[in-house]
């Protein structure tokens, strides 16, 4: 299933793009699309039935705002460096272990919601990445198998970064990742049965119309699997967590001087096979 939230920031409703690309209201289904549904086998079976059925009210897309696919969110879990053509082009040799940093949940934001470039940014960078969707709480988990029963899906993640703040300020990655926007998210929520293998998907990024990032997921150095069991012995993983495995090369960080770093006016597109697309126009903070 293709799950999604529309309708005006604050104020989203849950949606669903059916096989022939119809959107369709749940609202008189399931109240929203979060954790608690994520979790809820009978509810998600529910859905399923109506989305089947037919006879779920068809949405006008023309002019619908397209929220986050997921609300509430508890934690948005990132990794670092995940694959090995970025690692290469930043120059770092590829981590041992998972790099784990942290991007509050309100940074979250729609897929076609404005993008702020944060005040005496110099450095504002784009990423297309991947996120995994939590569907059941991970403890512990032990194998790959284990881990990829706790996904409830995936979707389209852009970790906006600003890296001087990141990099050249004191040394926490955090200050680069939490500015207001940089997480746009969606458009939809897809659920793992129809991402069969979620390290074979494509990524590709466009700023102002000119690619930048070419790269796919079988690149990554720590497959969703492995990132979702090693987590879970860190941090508890609940229900609607979101976790963004990071992005393949072709950052603004990793180009030759002058390194093409966003301004406002700039357009961004992303998209990731099967998962559906964004679009941000960056505005000055």
């Amino acid at each position: 299933m293709k799950l999604l939230r529309v309708g005006t920031a604050g104020a989203e409703r849950p949606a669903l793009l059916d096989a022939e690309g119809t959107l369709r209201d749940l609202s008189g289904t399931v109240t929203d699309i979060d954790g608690a549904l994520l979790a809820d086998t009978a509810a998600l079976d529910q859905v399923r039935a109506a989305a089947g059925s037919g006879e779920l009210p068809v949405l006008d897309a023309e002019g619908l705002r397209i929220g986050p696919p997921v609300a509430r969110i508890g934690k948005v879990v990132c990794i670092g460096l995940n694959y090995h053509d970025h690692a290469a082009e930043t120059g770092a040799t590829p981590p041992a272990e998972p790099v784990i940093f942290f991007k509050a949940a309100d940074t979250v934001v729609g897929p076609e919601d404005t993008v702020l470039v944060p005040r005496k940014s110099v450095k504002t960078d784009w990423e297309v990445e991947l996120a995994i969707v939590i569907g059941r709480t991970a403890r512990y988990l032990e194998s790959d198998e284990e881990a990829l029963a706790h996904v409830a899906g995936y979707a389209v993640s852009h970790d906006v970064s600003e890296r001087e703040f990141q990099i050249e300020r004191g040394g926490t990655w955090d200050k680069g990742k939490n500015c207001e926007t940089f997480n746009p998210l969606g458009p939809w929520l897809v659920t793992k049965d129809e991402v069969p293998d979620p390290q074979a998907l494509s990524l590709k990024l466009w700023v102002n119309g000119e690619l930048k990032q070419d790269g796919t997921t079988a690149q990554q150095i720590f497959p969703v699997a492995e990132v979702v069991r090693y987590v879970s012995h860190f941090m508890t993983l609940y229900p609607g967590d979101v976790i963004n495995t990071g992005t393949p090369a072709g950052v603004a960080m990793g180009h030759a001087e002058p390194k093409p770093y966003l301004r406002a006016g700039d357009v961004v597109e992303l998209e990731i096979e099967g998962l559906g697309k964004q679009r941000q126009e960056l505005k000055d903070a």
